[in-house]
């Protein structure tokens, strides 16, 4: 018999599995749905929020640089997701490829680094959401302060307005897969014409001398280049803080990187897609193509129209794009942006809810967590029950929990996930030739390697404390599957004769 931490679910099973009465989701996402989903949840959060932080806080105008950097990354896991995702089209994504490869255990490790991911990345842009919230209607009701979000009970912070847009698309993602997808394109409509408006009238604004230097100086060293705050790649080398110089653009790209999260999680809706071989690497590749001319054109504009002296600010100071028009004294452009910036935010933690509950859901289904939450609705096709239980437990982190730099928190699971992904298409060629694909990445094996270098290369630039607090994060999934997964598991049961 197979070890428990090496028994590899075939992908004859995966797809058999999908297939499976009571556990079956509804087909109903074409390519356009895709890249609807891709686009709605990459735009968000990072033009709005991360953007304008990094630049004043790590890279200065060279942020643009960052944003390069970050894609290129994106760009290399975007291709082997592209391969997989047409080959295996299960709901799961990088859980399912790395059940299908590496075994059992690893695959484990996968779905609890992307449960950290989506369910973490949510419950930060949802408190984002809730911040331009305050900010909006302080703008237009100075009197009431921009801290209207958040209460005091009984001597704890609540954060409604996190908790209320997290119960909305909770709601919408319950009732259907599809009336999500239409909300999202209306949505996505909205914030594409915002950030249009953003590149188009801030370029009115832009000043050459605010581009230089265009790579600011370097802070020094000290006692804060070995803080556990500093990139794990300058704490090993010695070279000094990430607040600027290149070590800053090194840092602000390992950051920025949250900006482009969401092209994965096309690849988690592979089972609701009608023709997941042709549609699920358009869905990806398109939405990410997008994504990235607008991000760079923003960056560009946005470092122009004020100094990065302006822009640093850090915790409840740190600023936004809204900010940056504000110091222009364009406050309609601010008030617009608000908007803009609720819409957007609203779609990406509902797609980042989505894609958690299709990852816990492919673990339910194959036993690592309890089955019964892998049950489907009869009336809307979706995983309800799972949903709602995501929902509440997001709402609970977003509502009650001060969250500090989860953006690097979602990084270093998602580059993780990247990384195992990448690998998991040169084992699979070897593997399983044989199997059908609809999207092949050229070249051998050269993507594939370079998505793995680039995105560890991004991984030790992140904070040393993000490190510690992932491998804290790990040590506790493992527990949770030695003590539940390794012995419920539907392959193991199978291989015992059980099921």
């Amino acid at each position: 018999m197979v070890s428990p931490l090496l028994r590899t679910k075939s992908i004859e099973q995966s797809l058999a599995d999908a297939e499976e009465p009571g556990h079956q989701l509804r087909k109903d996402l074409s390519v356009r749905d895709l890249i609807v989903f891709g686009v709605a949840v990459v735009i968000g959060a990072g033009i709005f929020t991360v953007t304008v932080s990094q630049a004043g806080n790590n890279a200065g105008p060279a942020i643009s640089i960052s944003f390069l950097m970050a894609a290129f990354a994106c760009g290399l896991a975007a291709l082997c997701y592209a391969e997989f995702a047409s080959t295996v089209p299960v709901a799961g994504s990088a859980y399912t490829y790395g059940y299908a490869t590496f075994g059992e255990f690893l695959a484990w490790i996968l779905g609890w680094d992307l449960v950290l991911e989506f369910a973490v990345g949510a419950a930060t842009v949802a408190k984002g959401w809730s911040g331009y919230l305050g900010n909006l209607v302080h703008a237009f009701i100075p009197s009431v302060p921009k801290s209207m979000h958040s209460v005091s009970i009984g001597g704890i912070g609540f954060d409604w307005g996190a908790v209320a847009v997290v119960a909305l698309v909770t709601i919408l993602l319950t009732v259907g897969t599809k009336l999500s997808s239409r909300f999202s394109a209306v949505i996505t409509a909205v914030k594409i014409a915002v950030v249009l408006l953003v590149i188009v009238v801030g370029f009115f604004y832009v000043k050459a001398a605010n581009y230089t230097p265009y790579i600011p100086p370097s802070q020094g060293g000290g006692d804060a280049a070995k803080s556990v705050d500093s990139s794990l790649f300058s704490l090993i080398t010695g070279a000094g803080n990430t607040s600027y110089g290149w070590y800053g653009v090194l840092a602000a790209a390992s950051v920025v990187f949250f900006a482009f999260i969401g092209f994965d999680v096309v690849a988690t809706t592979a089972e609701e897609t009608r023709n997941p071989k042709r549609d699920i690497p358009r869905g990806i590749l398109g939405s990410l193509a997008i994504v990235t001319v607008l991000y760079v054109l923003v960056t560009l504009v946005v470092s122009g129209m004020a100094n990065y002296h302006q822009l640093a600010g850090k915790g409840d100071d740190s600023k936004n794009l809204a900010d940056v028009f504000a110091i222009n004294g364009v406050m309609w452009a601010e008030k617009l942006i608000a908007i803009g910036a609720l819409a957007g935010l609203t779609t990406v933690v509902m797609v980042l809810v989505l894609g958690q509950s299709r990852v816990l859901f492919a673990m339910s289904r194959d036993g690592l967590m309890p089955r019964g939450l892998a049950k489907t609705s009869t009336r809307f096709g979706t995983p309800a029950r799972l949903t709602l239980i995501i929902g509440a437990v997001v709402a609970l982190v977003a509502g009650f929990f001060p969250i500090d730099r989860l953006e690097e928190m979602v990084n270093v699971g998602t580059l993780f996930a990247f990384v195992v992904v990448a690998g998991a298409v040169m084992v699979l060629r070897r593997s399983r030739p044989d199997l059908p694909r609809g999207f092949v990445v050229r070249g051998g094996p050269v993507v594939p390697v370079l998505a793995i270098v680039t995105c560890v290369w991004l991984m030790l630039n992140l904070s040393a404390l993000t490190w510690i607090r992932f491998l804290v994060w790990m040590a506790l999934g493992f527990v949770v599957y030695f003590a539940y997964g390794s012995r419920h598991s539907m392959v193991g049961r199978r291989e015992r004769g059980e099921a």
